[in-house]
């Protein structure tokens, strides 16, 4: 016993001087509400589309978040592309280095009439802690095939699941699921709870989900941490704003 509590004390100071990297190889993934998450690694800190707290998201606190290497954002529209402190921010479509991430945009229709009302929204795509990310928090219309290929296959996949004007319904959200076979699915733009906001037309997520029948639902509160060689397979993350 004596021998087992010396070795447990060796394994704690040991711990303490590892590299940071060795004990952060966790993703972490905190929820801002709406469809802005703060994703963190040992060396990157990535905020996605801070909003303003005006209409949809009147309820909500604004992300402020400082500390963080860049932004992404769907558009530049107040509830998901609001730079209050002018930091770096990626909003247009194309490919991009920041150090050793790659990011690549990709323009898809924030409308269900090819973004003739709302024009065109910018789906994300990289790679963080060995983990590819896709996010279609503002997206809304058909992906093309070259698209599709790009986004294909993605360890987490965020995409709006709520219906409304500019938000995919759950039905349209699982083709799109379907299509592009992520591990683990993270919704955006839903209702929670029984509180309704009068400035949105969401949905919650009860037709995604019954859409989804080959995948398991967890709830995880507004923070949660993904280990990268342990990740779950077909399996749907509910975040709490």
């Amino acid at each position: 016993m004596i021998s087992q509590i010396k070795n447990f004390l060796f394994l704690i100071l040991v711990s303490c001087f590892l590299p940071t990297s060795l004990l952060a190889r966790n993703l972490g993934i905190k929820s801002l509400g709406h469809s802005s998450f703060l994703i963190t690694s040992a060396d990157k800190s990535i905020l996605i589309n801070p909003f303003k707290a005006i209409g949809c998201t009147s309820d909500l606190k604004e992300p402020k978040e400082v500390n963080v290497d860049f932004i992404l954002a769907s558009s530049r529209l107040p509830d998901e592309g609001y730079n209050l402190n002018d930091q770096l921010m990626f909003v247009e479509p194309g490919i991009y280095q920041f150090e050793d991430i790659l990011l690549n945009g990709i323009s898809v229709p924030h409308d269900r009439v090819d973004g003739r009302r709302f024009g065109m929204a910018t789906v994300w795509s990289w790679e963080q802690n060995d983990l590819k990310i896709v996010h279609m928090g503002g997206a809304a219309g058909d992906i093309d095939i070259n698209s599709q290929i790009i986004l294909s296959s993605p360890d987490i996949l965020f995409i709006s699941i709520g219906g409304g004007i500019k938000s995919y319904n759950g039905k349209e959200a699982s083709k799109i699921v379907k299509i592009l076979k992520p591990k683990v699915v993270i919704p955006v733009h839903f209702q929670r709870g029984k509180k309704i906001n009068k400035e949105c037309d969401f949905s919650n997520a009860d037709l995604f989900i019954e859409n989804m029948k080959d995948f398991k639902v967890k709830y995880v509160g507004k923070d949660f941490q993904i280990k990268p060689k342990r990740i779950d397979q077909n399996t749907i993350y509910i975040f709490s704003d």
